[in-house]
């Protein structure tokens, strides 16, 4: 039996741990998220490889794949991790989603260390393309606390700030935030495209472990 480690501070890598049992049900999805460390590995990189690699250590080269479910760390660690454990593969959330239609204005929702990063900055456009960071939300998330109205309030007051523009698609850089898609296609309409980098990570396992006959899916 295939053995994937799913890493991640959250929620998030709860939600996805669950899609990915639910395609492959032969294999042994084993959940390693580090709620205690939540706060430190949303803020801080450095700190995040630390405690991401702590953490993996009792899986390394031991399980057929690893799954860094987290795009901080993917974005500022996964060459680290790949260069040091050759022997062990890893793959993580990309921040680059190949669902994203180019040329479609384009909102981001993130947290302000994502947007940071180099991979991140090299795939923002100057034209198209707003950025919304709900550093507060994550936790709440984690815990069930965001509320409703919380929920409106926060959203509509980061919007008013890019006034004009008008969202075609939403790319949701925060693994938390995939759980929230009914509330976000109720805010900005049915017909909002969301994105997220679940279907990207699920298709590239299928191809690195080798593994036949996933039907087609598109986002919508």
């Amino acid at each position: 039996m295939l053995k994937i480690v799913i890493f991640d501070s959250g929620y998030g890598g709860e939600n996805f741990a669950d899609q990915l049992e639910s395609e492959l049900p032969t294999t042994e999805i084993i959940r390693v998220i580090n709620w205690r460390k939540r706060d430190e590995i949303l803020r801080d990189p450095k700190k995040a490889r630390i405690l991401a690699e702590n953490a993996l250590s009792p899986y390394i080269n031991k399980v057929d794949l690893i799954i860094i479910a987290n795009y901080l760390i993917s974005a500022t660690s996964l060459k680290y991790f790949n260069r040091k454990y050759k022997n062990q593969k890893f793959i993580g959330f990309t921040l680059m989603p190949r669902r994203i239609l180019p040329g479609k204005p384009t909102l981001i929702l993130t947290t302000k260390a994502v947007t940071k990063k180099f991979t991140y900055l090299n795939f923002i456009p100057r034209t198209n393309i707003r950025t919304i960071c709900l550093d507060a939300w994550p936790p709440l998330i984690d815990d069930g606390e965001l509320t409703e109205k919380e929920f409106n309030t926060d959203l509509e007051f980061a919007i008013n700030k890019i006034k004009k523009f008008i969202p075609k698609q939403i790319f949701l850089a925060c693994g938390q935030f995939t759980e929230l898609k009914p509330q976000f296609r109720n805010f900005f309409g049915h017909n909002i495209r969301i994105v997220d980098s679940f279907e990207d990570t699920i298709e590239e396992t299928y191809k690195i472990l080798n593994i036949k006959g996933r039907p087609s899916k598109k986002s919508r």
